[in-house]
């Protein structure tokens, strides 16, 4: 217990009690702490934020503005993309058009449909061999990346939180990949490639939805519908099963990466990046994934 107020969480791994001001304090000191350590953001910056309008990308839009928005030197721009899932995305870049609105952010939507001609639907029909995640992970980040260098952003903020995090590291060392495991946290900047952040990288799932509700931030919590095709989901099941059973589990996997990363980082050196013959967009061959994955390579 912090204080004589009734707690609103509780939280099993740090054995805290947590009032609503308190836990609004703890949330934005560990993102305050991320920033510091990790991402070094400087004087005039501009700062891309990914906003799908889910509750990570609408908490992490909120607390940067609320940390930052005293900073004139820097400038914040909210990015949404529109992968063409019908039925849910409509909804969901409503939540996100409105935050941005409410807090006097420049907001960019850039479609599927704009940048390939299809839509997320329309290629998982036309092909059931690969998930719509396959498609969906690599064709929304080479978007995002592309609206971020034309707005000359110096850093791509996700709203990637603690669950994500240990579950893409644990999936990394499952497969025994790691190049994809160094790649988590890039040694140097690489040209054509915008860096990523992401401060909410200490903030377990179920804070975000929390703190998001204790502020009243519209957030769409609906799930995608494609979620149930992703190994994540299994590996997600497995990691929440020994975080109930070992509260800190979760914190101890990002712990452990942050120490061995750098190590990794000396004997797996980041590929020299080259420019797509397609597109343009920076990659480690011939023809960038998007491209191959559209079928343009």
């Amino acid at each position: 217990m912090k204080c004589n107020a009734d707690a609103i969480i509780f939280q099993k791994y740090s054995g805290m009690h947590l009032c609503k001001k308190h836990f609004i304090e703890d949330v934005e000191r560990k993102v305050k702490l991320t920033i510091r350590k990790h991402f070094n953001i400087g004087k005039n910056e501009t700062l891309a934020v990914a906003l799908s309008g889910g509750k990570d990308s609408c908490v992490v839009l909120y607390i940067m503005h609320k940390i930052f928005s005293e900073r004139r030197d820097l400038n914040i721009v909210a990015i949404s993309v529109d992968e063409g899932i019908k039925g849910y995305r409509e909804q969901s870049l409503e939540y996100a058009k409105e935050l941005a609105s409410s807090l006097g952010i420049e907001h960019i939507i850039r479609s599927f449909d704009d940048e390939y001609d299809t839509t997320l639907d329309d290629l998982t029909a036309k092909n059931r061999v690969l998930g719509a995640c396959s498609y969906c992970g690599v064709l929304r980040k080479s978007i995002l990346n592309k609206v971020a260098l034309e707005i000359g952003a110096t850093r791509l903020i996700t709203g990637h939180n603690l669950d994500d995090e240990a579950q893409t590291i644990l999936m990394n060392h499952l497969a025994g990949d790691v190049d994809r495991l160094v790649r988590l946290d890039p040694p140097r900047e690489i040209e054509g490639m915008v860096l990523r952040a992401k401060p909410l990288r200490k903030i377990p799932e179920k804070e975000v939805a929390l703190y998001a509700l204790v502020n009243d931030i519209p957030v769409d919590f609906e799930i995608c519908p494609y979620a149930h095709e992703a190994l994540r989901g299994e590996v997600r099941d497995m990691l929440n099963g020994f975080e109930t059973k070992h509260p800190g589990t979760k914190y101890s996997l990002l712990r452990g990466f942050d120490k061995m990363v750098k190590v990794l980082a000396a004997d797996f050196p980041q590929a020299n990046i080259s420019q797509c013959r397609v597109c343009g967009q920076a990659c480690n061959a011939e023809v960038c994934q998007a491209c191959r994955l559209l079928g343009k390579g």
